[in-house]
Parts: C-alpha cells; sequence; structure tokens
C-alpha cells in the first residue's frame, strides 16, 4: 500500500490564504505590511528563492523590498543594509539570504536584524524565546514542518520522532517544537556520528532527515507505516531529489513527503506568517 503524499502546496496554498486575510485586515486599519530581503553577490539558487519570496510576498499582498549588494561588498556594507531596514518603518519583516559569499560572517550579519523583524526567526534572541517556550517567529523550515503534520493530523503526543541532522537551521529547533508540551513527541536528535543510524531510523514513528545528501534514506531506514518528512533539497543530474528514496520508501511509509513539493513550499508560507504576526505585533 503506497504512502499518503503529504503535499507542502496544498498546506502552504492554504497558509498563503490565511496570511492574505491577515494582511488586508492591517490594510483595513490603514497599515501595510512589508518584507524585505538582502542578498549579497550572484548565486543563482539563492536569486531564484529571494524572487520566490517575492513575488509569494506581493501575492498576499504584501509591500516587497528587494536590496541586493554586490559579491564585493563588506561586511560593514551587508550589516549598513541590515540597519537602514531595521530603521524603515515600512519594513515589518526581513531576510538575510544565506549563504552570504566567503569572507563575509553570516551570523554576524544575521545578529544584526531587529529581533522584532526577524522573519527567518534564526536571530539569538528569538531562538532563546523558542528555547523558553515562549511566543515569537518560527525559524521557517521548522514551522512549515509543524504545520505539515497538523494540517494531515499527523498523532505527535506518545510517538517516537528521530531527526538526522543537527542544524540551528533545522534540526535542533524542530526537536524543540516537537518536543514542546501538548506535542508531547520523544525525541531522539541523530547525526552523521550515530551508530547503527538505519537502526535508530527504523524506532522512529516520525523521520526527519536533513542531511542534504541526495537519496541516502532507503527503505532500510523506515519503520512501517512511519511518517517520512524529506528536509533535503539536492541537485542532481536528474533533476531535484530528496535526502530519502522515495520509491523505495513509499510502499513502506505510512506518509512521506515529496521532494519538490513537501517541505520546500512551506518555508517561504512560515516566512510570509512571520513577518504579518511581527506586523501585527508591532500594530497592537
Amino acid at each position: 500500500m503506497s504512502a499518503l503524499i503529504l503535499s507542502g502546496k496544498d498546506v502552504s496554498a492554504a497558509v498563503r490564504a490565511e496570511v492574505a486575510d491577515r494582511v488586508a485586515a492591517l490594510d483595513q486599519k490603514g497599515r501595510s505590511v512589508g518584507l524585505a530581503t538582502v542578498l549579497v553577490g550572484d548565486d543563482a539558487a539563492s536569486k531564484i528563492y529571494v524572487r520566490n519570496k517575492h513575488r509569494a510576498a506581493e501575492a498576499a499582498g504584501m509591500l516587497s523590498f528587494d536590496k541586493q549588494l554586490p559579491g564585493t561588498a563588506s561586511q560593514a556594507d551587508v550589516e549598513a543594509l541590515i540597519a537602514e531596514l531595521n530603521a524603515d518603518e515600512r519594513v515589518d519583516g526581513m531576510i538575510v539570504q544565506l549563504p552570504l559569499p566567503d569572507g563575509l560572517d553570516g551570523e554576524a550579519a544575521v545578529e544584526t536584524v531587529d529581533p522584532r523583524k526577524d522573519a527567518d526567526g534564526l536571530h539569538p534572541f528569538n531562538l532563546g524565546r523558542l528555547v523558553l517556550s515562549r511566543s515569537g517567529p518560527l525559524p521557517a523550515t521548522p514551522g512549515g514542518i509543524m504545520r505539515i503534520l497538523n494540517h494531515y493530523g499527523i498523532e505527535t503526543s506518545g510517538r517516537t520522532a528521530v531527526i538526522v541532522g543537527r542544524s540551528f537551521l533545522v534540526g535542533r529547533p524542530l526537536a524543540l517544537l516537537l518536543g514542546e508540551k501538548g506535542v508531547d513527541t520523544t525525541v531522539v536528535q541523530a547525526h552523521s556520528r550515530t551508530p547503527d543510524l538505519a537502526g535508530v531510523c527504523r524506532e522512529a514513528d516520525i523521520l526527519v532527515t536533513a542531511v542534504g545528501r541526495p537519496k541516502m534514506f532507503d527503505e532500510r531506514f523506515v519503520k512501517p507505516g512511519a511518517t517520512v518528512i524529506d528536509v533535503g533539497i539536492n541537485r542532481t543530474d536528474d533533476g531535484l531529489v530528496g535526502d530519502v528514496d522515495f520509491d523505495a520508501v513509499v510502499g513502506v511509509a505510512g506518509a512521506i513527503t515529496p521532494v519538490p513539493g513537501g517541505v520546500g513550499p512551506m518555508t517561504i508560507a512560515t516566512l510570509l506568517a512571520n513577518t504579518v504576526a511581527l506586523a501585527e505585533a508591532k500594530n497592537n
């Protein structure tokens, strides 16, 4: 029996419609919502990501500010632009597109962002609020994963989740979200040095892969009936593929996100949701 396909496209459409309604409600109060991006250099993939973010923001009725710097920009140039956007009252949410070119410090750039405009949810202040289970913008990809689980009614309470990956972008914040009171998942944080990784993964009711290795996870890693969340987006000669060997796993898993069309669309949707929430907080 084939697994249920967890379509991020469907969930993101619902989130974007909700965001558009909230933006319209603020517009009726004479309050616009603005999203700004900072892009440094000429990385083709980053340009595509940024363009997609602006299209989504404009479709939701937001103002869109596309700020670009050449690859020769200095750290001071980047941080000066961020400071300018911090001071711009039209900007409610801001994204520094990572990675920055070699020689620039992406973490320092993110820390320059006003936490009240942190649409990515990656500022240390907001990550600290997540650790303390306080409200604030969620890191976009983990937040999107939680929306997918909620949308499809995937049971989390009393379940075991194995997250393969420990980055501050995905693995670590997702572990916090899954372990929160009310979600009540028992979380195992696995990584490249985990002994018998396949055996650990087979214990998971919810398996999340975020390692950036194409088709690394096949049926040997998946417990029959498990929910598989594939965060990987890997460019190969055959096109975009995930960390999961979809064809090998789809007949074993109970539910699975495809690549493309799974977690990816949710990242942008969560950025928009964060931005309108930041605007609402400022308006209040």
